[in-house]
């Protein structure tokens, strides 16, 4: 379950710094995927609207905090 948590860490991580890149400059490099968060979620999101590169840097963050959670968790 712990590598499970991590993966998903690790993929949260991932979007929110392919979004944040792509909110800034163009990200070709598997941008459906990496940029989910960015092009679907925030759009239909409005309290997010306006503040895109800070929800995705908070993604970012979170992916990295859930990876580090489940590192330590005891298990």
């Amino acid at each position: 379950m712990r590598k499970a948590i991590q993966i998903v860490g690790f993929v949260l991580a991932l979007q929110g710094i392919s979004g944040a890149i792509d909110h800034v400059a163009v990200q070709p490099f598997l941008g459906f995927f990496l940029n989910f968060f960015n092009r679907v979620i925030i759009p239909r999101v409005d309290l997010l609207t306006g503040y895109e590169l800070f929800a995705n840097l908070a993604l970012a963050a979170l992916g990295v905090v859930l990876m580090i959670a489940a590192e330590r968790a005891p298990g």
